[in-house]
């Protein structure tokens, strides 16, 4: 392996480069044509347009990623998450056209993309799995008998599904046939699948995930465990490690759990086992699996002093693990992070796209961060609109949080509206300081309201007005306002005067 081809784009597509480098491998970027002058552009060796700003025509396009690789020389691809970094076909091909997978093999990840078959899997594997039952039989007696085996309340899931979509929450035997028939209906649309399945409910459930690695040797490792408990609408919005919550025996009894479950899949490269981690009855309980590098990965990385892109190339290249993690895997200090998006939290957290006109993220000891953006670059409103991860390391949870608190605050984007207001919101809440978070903690304590965030617009025009010498205390009377050619004297936007706390200058 020389030359490794990056299917994906952003900050993940930057850091896979910069791993590459660190090997001596050269990295070839692929962009569509909205992210011709983009920051993974720029920070591989080669680039070479995949298609239109559609992600479908171009991120997605098999034949154009296959033919890039070809037309560079590149002898192995290497997926990022999202877009094709699950995708078997994509996987089969690109072994079938001569090149290294960096990932795991199909045959270990085809079995368990359907979540009942993976539950399966856990059970041979002796992993704990929640009460649960397939719902082959629709009919409301099969389904009223099959929720009372399981327990309420519980949850009806796509079987072939992910990301929390479709999935529905039953309290009483009443409301099971409308979540049933809703399910069916997200499921179809989201997964072309309408299978489904039920699940207990874990109340105020931990989610915790265990980072895997396994090699070409039948070596598997457990990394030690995230936790990603503050999340909104199942997607996740801070993430930590360790898991604080967890006792020493609790945290290696999941860590065990996660790599018996990938010895089981032989599963090869970097991957994650997701579980729900029950605070009432101190028990876990596998979720899934997700079979590629997490958004979340720099977190483990800080914890435990390892590189896991630099081990998933070594991996690929056929390099065993004893070697890689000579001296073995330990964890040390604590680790938060968090995701700078482009949107606006105050207006249904709707994604935003523009040019940042300047852009200035924090540095300072023991905070990283993972940016796909600098100043001038365009965000296109055609991908998941991340711009970075910024991820702070402590002696402790609460060293951490308050470094990451203070990198927030240097943290400057101007040009687009960010979470960022909201994310120093949510690390200062008093349940988040003490740990006392669960999956459905976020959305229960703030529903649809963004914590942190005012009205953008209100602000923007507020400024305005006061910058015209209008309205409210920056002005010195209406009448000046409404004579006046100019601005007003009177504002601080305007002032020469120097003011000073202790005088005049």
């Amino acid at each position: 392996m020389h030359k490794i081809l990056i299917a994906n784009r952003g900050e993940i597509a930057v850091r896979i480069a910069r791993g590459c480098h660190v090997l001596g491998m050269r990295a070839v970027a692929v962009y569509s044509e909205a992210d011709a002058l983009a920051r993974h552009v720029r920070a591989a060796d080669e680039a070479v347009c995949v298609g239109p700003a559609e992600s479908a025509l171009s991120y997605l396009n098999v034949p154009a990623i296959l033919a890039a690789a070809k037309k560079t020389g590149a002898d192995a691809i290497h997926p990022g998450y999202g877009f094709l970094s699950e995708n078997v076909d994509f996987m089969r091909a690109v072994v079938a056209a001569g090149l290294t997978w960096i990932g795991p093999p199909a045959d270990a990840i085809a079995p368990i993309q359907s979540k009942t078959a993976a539950k399966a899997v856990a059970q041979a594997a002796g992993v704990p799995t929640a009460p649960s039952a397939i719902l082959d039989d629709l009919g409301d007696a099969a389904l009223l008998k099959a929720a009372e085996l399981v327990g309420f309340p519980l949850l009806v899931k796509p079987q072939d599904g992910g990301g929390g979509k479709g999935m529905q929450r039953v309290d009483k035997p009443a409301d099971l046939r409308n979540a049933v028939d809703t399910a069916r209906r997200i499921s179809q649309a989201a997964f072309g699948s309408d299978k489904l399945f039920i699940e207990r409910y874990v109340e105020d459930a931990r989610h915790v995930e265990v980072q895997v690695l396994g090699d070409t040797h039948g070596t598997t490792v457990h990394c030690f465990e995230r936790e990603c408990s503050v999340q909104r609408r199942h997607q996740k919005v801070i993430e930590e490690s360790p898991c604080n919550v967890l006792t020493p025996a609790e945290r290696a009894a999941i860590c065990e759990s996660g790599r018996a479950f990938a010895a089981q899949v032989g599963y090869v490269g970097a991957g994650t086992v997701e579980f729900l981690f029950d605070p009432q009855r101190r028990a876990h309980y596998f979720l899934e699996m997700n079979t590629r590098l997490q958004v979340e990965h720099p977190v483990s990385e800080a914890v435990i002093g390892a590189d896991l892109v630099v081990a998933q190339l070594r991996i690929a290249r056929g390099e065993k693990l004893d070697d890689i993690l000579a001296g073995g895997v330990t964890q040390r200090g604590h680790a938060i992070e968090v995701r700078i998006y482009a949107e606006d939290p105050a207006n249904g957290y709707a994604p935003q796209a523009g040019t940042l006109l300047r852009v200035r993220w924090p540095d300072a000891p023991f905070v990283r961060v993972d940016a796909g953006f600098e100043s001038g670059d365009s965000v296109p409103m055609h991908y998941d609109p991340m711009l970075a991860k910024i991820i702070a390391w402590g002696r402790d949870r609460e060293d951490a949080r308050l470094r990451l608190m203070a990198a927030l605050r240097e943290t400057v984007v101007h040009g687009v509206l960010t979470n960022v207001p909201m994310l120093l919101a949510l690390l200062a809440e008093p349940a988040y300081v003490a740990s006392e978070v669960h999956t459905g903690w976020l959305d229960k304590r703030f529903g649809n309201e963004a914590p942190g965030m005012g009205s953008a617009a209100g602000t923007t025009a507020l400024a305005a007005l006061a910058a015209a010498g209008l309205g409210g205390p920056l002005a010195a009377t209406s009448a000046q306002a409404a004579t006046s050619s100019g601005p007003s004297t009177a504002d601080p936007w305007t002032a020469l005067a120097g003011w000073r706390m202790g005088g005049a200058a």
